[in-house]
């Protein structure tokens, strides 16, 4: 009878010790203390000549996703972590998500640029022209999913619906004869052209802005608004006598 109360026990344990059932591209034992999902290479995927799955990508390096048909539900974090950029699209995307067309989707990604000496992390909802002109880019709402709320951006604009509050400065943007370009530049738009572009970004903005609109003049150390269509200046003065800062 003793033996009898074991026969449960032994079982488990015989169960436990044999390897989960192998699968092709598929490496993982029930003792591993890591458990690794892969899959083959094939450069012949019919996928690949779609360009939501081979633009950007080396089919030759990269092996074929692996698909989960069903709600993923995870209780821990989830990380991305790689020792090879092939493994992201253009070495740079961390996470992609499709919107019904197949076509536009939202896109984080790192490192793809250093700009005021740090590295960049990016994050954007593409549209279906696939173009980095400005019409390429839709918005991205950040704070509710509530029409006319919350805080839009997009490539060259940001709409605020909600109130701002600054805990610290704010600077106006300083722009000068050197910063602003009317036409469009003659190698348009993309990033071997960034410097043009975006000149020509502050020609448009400054011409299309409402009233409201304001920068700091530097070629004439003023600062300007436009009100009633019309560009004027902001009378300042010096501080008043006994006020002075530190800094």
């Amino acid at each position: 009878m003793k033996n009898f109360y074991l026969l449960p026990i032994t079982a488990a344990l015989v169960i436990l010790s044999l390897p989960l059932r192998a699968q092709e591209g598929r490496k993982e034992s029930i003792f591993q203390r890591q458990t690794i999902i892969t899959s083959a290479i094939d450069t012949s995927w019919s996928h690949w000549k779609e360009r939501s799955y081979g633009y950007g990508m080396d089919p030759s390096r990269i092996p074929l996703p692996v698909t989960v048909d069903a709600p993923l539900q995870v209780n821990s974090m989830i990380q991305l972590r790689t020792d090879g950029k092939y493994a992201r699209r253009w070495g740079y995307h961390c996470l992609e998500a499709y919107s019904l067309d197949k076509i536009s989707r939202f896109t984080l990604l790192m490192d793809k640029h250093v700009e005021l000496g740090r590295p960049v992390a990016e994050l954007y909802y593409f549209g279906d022209k696939y173009t980095t002109s400005e019409e390429g880019y839709n918005w991205l709402r950040i704070g509710s999913d509530v029409k006319r709320h919350s805080y839009m951006f997009s490539r060259d604009h940001a709409v605020f619906y909600g109130g701002l509050k600054l805990m610290s400065t704010i600077t106006l943007g300083n722009i000068g004869k050197e910063d602003i370009m009317k036409d469009k530049p003659a190698g348009g738009h993309g990033e071997n052209n960034t410097g043009e572009e975006t000149r020509h970004v502050n020609y448009k903005l400054l011409k299309e802005g409402g009233d409201g609109t304001m920068f700091y003049d530097k070629d004439h150390n003023i600062v300007v608004i436009k009100v009633n269509g019309e560009w004027m200046r902001v009378k300042v003065a010096k501080l008043p006598k006994g006020v002075k800062y530190d800094f």
